[in-house]
């Protein structure tokens, strides 16, 4: 039996495995990081590569590792520091090469790819030994985002046995799809089915937030592209106002709600930068739109595909027809993911408003029915209503683990002298 098993091998799941090792007593064999990819990081990797993300939004002390500033010893020691672009009014931010390599460099420092363990999680329950462990059901890796078959090879799932587990699975490959996508070959989702290697004449996307504009400029550097937002766009630079990194701040603004609370979501909601753009890439745009990037602002009414060709009837009158049409539209509330339903139906959970779990505010532990905590911690995304509205960003990585380690150490059995 593990002592902790962590659900999810991106940024978070990634950070709170090291917290772990380095902040409580437990030994790598104590350890197990779940995920069905190949590689720990590999859903991030995969979905920059498709939007063509050149650099990070956060800042350079926002990473995988446990180190604040490590990330910027790391490009100073091998002469990168022209990697750390500068951010007016903010600390400056690492290039996606920069980023993604110092991961790498922490994953293999720390060993972390050998607590990686290959499958999916579909179900976690109580163990039958009455000893307040947990078990979880798998099947074998794929590409869903939650996730752990064994290293060795066998891919044929099984069970796992902890006496905790921490959530960190992210959105859970679910995206937002308008009705009016539906049915239509000729359209897919930045992050679910786009091959961005595959070139072609002409690209609409749809959509006017960061992944939006970031894909929209990356392919007009090969070919046609018309860019189109349901309305103008929103500047801002960061996801959420810097203050609500702080732990004070969140007590302050977000736990005076009742846990689950629907003004817990609604303040959560209302922080969020969501569906904005950088300034930096606001300007990108600007110089781009007088040639092989056109911006058509408004909502679209229908979709049909004729004669090898998507055509996008607009809310305003207009068309735009192009040989394919590419949706950055985000992706779908996590609190609503199937994996999250059946987890906390089989463990008998407390949710709130639209599904939100109630965790404690002190240690991240999601209550059962009866208000008492679980050996089940949660991070990332899935925990906005209790580490706010940076939860599912590195620095909320940062804050949720403070928490979960401190909880986890606290937990572990007494062993007599």
């Amino acid at each position: 039996m593990y002592d902790c098993v962590i659900v999810g091998g991106g940024v978070h799941g990634t950070y709170c495995c090291q917290r772990l090792l380095e902040d409580t007593a437990l030994e790598s064999e104590d350890l197990l990081l779940v995920d069905p990819h190949d590689r720990l990081l590999a859903s991030f990797r995969r979905k920059a590569a498709a939007c063509g993300m050149a650099e990070l939004r956060s800042t350079f002390v926002q990473h995988v590792g446990t180190e604040p500033f490590g990330l910027e010893s790391f490009a100073e020691s091998r002469g990168r520091e022209g990697e750390l672009r500068p951010t007016p009014g903010y600390p400056p931010r690492p290039t996606l090469s920069l980023f993604l390599d110092f991961a790498d460099y922490v994953i293999e420092r720390k060993g972390l790819a050998d607590r990686h363990r290959r499958a999916a999680v579909e179900s976690i329950r109580r163990s039958a030994a009455g000893d307040g462990s947990l078990v979880l059901e798998t099947a074998a890796g794929d590409e869903d985002e939650t996730g752990i078959e064994n290293r060795t090879g066998d891919s044929s799932g099984g069970q796992i046995r902890t006496r905790t587990c921490v959530l960190a699975i992210g959105h859970g490959g679910r995206y937002r799809y308008p009705p009016w996508a539906d049915g239509v070959d000729a359209i897919t989702h930045v992050w679910d089915g786009f091959a961005p290697e595959r070139r072609a004449e002409e690209t609409v996307v749809v959509g006017g937030g960061i992944t939006a504009v970031q894909l929209a400029t990356a392919l007009a550097e090969r070919e046609r592209v018309t860019l189109c937002p349901r309305d103008g766009f929103e500047e801002a630079t960061i996801e959420a106002d810097p203050r609500w990194i702080n732990w004070n701040h969140i007590e302050k603004h977000l736990h005076r709600h009742p846990p689950g609370s629907r003004a817990r979501a609604e303040t959560v909601s209302e922080a969020r930068n969501d569906g904005t753009v950088p300034p930096r890439l606001l300007e990108h745009l600007e110089r781009d739109d007088d040639g092989d990037l056109s911006v058509r602002r408004s909502d679209v009414r229908s979709a049909r595909e004729i004669d090898d060709r998507v055509r996008l009837l607009l809310e305003n009158g207009g068309c735009c027809s192009a040989e394919r049409a590419v949706l950055a539209t985000g992706f779908a509330p996590v609190f609503e993911h199937p994996f999250v339903d059946r987890v906390a139906a089989s463990l008998d959970l407390e949710r709130g408003y639209r599904g939100m779990p109630i965790l404690d505010d002190e240690t991240l532990a999601w209550r059962d029915a009866t208000g008492s905590e679980t050996p089940l911690f949660v991070m990332g995304a899935l925990a906005a209503g209790t580490v706010g509205p940076l939860a599912g960003n590195v620095a909320g990585a940062r804050r949720a683990a403070d928490r979960i380690v401190r909880a986890i150490e606290a937990r572990r059995p007494t062993v007599p002298a």
